[in-house]
C-alpha cells in the first residue's frame, strides 16, 4: 500500500503566537486526506476557539525537519508570521531556557551565503 506524507500545519493564536496544535507530518493512504484534515473537530484547544482567531502554517514535508529534531517550536512570531523555536545546550541542560528564535537552518543558509558573497568580493580584482 502506497502512503502519502503530508506537511506539518501549525495552529496557533494570531495575536500571542501561542502554538495551539502541531500536527506533525502525516502518512496517509488517502491522497486527498489533506483536503479532509479538520482538527477543529477533534482538538480540544481548538475547539474551544473563534476559528477566526486561529492562524494556520503549512509546511512542506521535511521542511524544518532538523530544527523539530533537535529544538522545540516556542511559538510563531504573530508579526512575521515566522516560526520560533527553542534550543536547549545538551551539556548543560539546567542552564535557563533559551529565547526563541528563528529557525537555525534559515540562519545556516543565510550565513553561508553571506561566505559566499565575501569570498567573491575578495576574489574580484582590485
Amino acid at each position: 500500500m502506497e502512503l502519502y506524507v503530508f506537511g506539518r500545519w501549525i495552529y496557533f493564536d494570531k495575536i500571542n503566537g501561542e502554538v495551539l496544535h502541531d500536527t506533525g507530518e502525516v502518512h496517509h493512504p488517502d491522497p486527498e486526506y489533506e483536503k479532509n484534515r479538520n482538527p477543529f473537530n477533534y482538538v480540544v484547544k481548538l475547539m474551544e476557539r473563534d476559528p477566526e482567531s486561529v492562524g494556520i502554517i503549512k509546511l512542506e514535508p521535511g521542511q524544518y525537519a532538523q530544527d523539530f529534531n533537535e529544538g522545540s517550536l516556542a511559538r510563531v512570531n504573530p508579526e512575521s508570521l515566522k516560526l520560533e523555536f527553542i534550543y536547549t545546550d545538551p551539556n548543560s541542560p539546567q542552564d535557563p531556557p533559551p529565547t526563541p528564535q528563528p529557525p537555525l537552518t534559515e540562519k545556516v543558509k543565510q550565513l553561508e551565503q553571506a561566505v559566499l558573497e565575501l569570498t567573491m568580493m575578495m576574489a574580484a580584482p582590485q
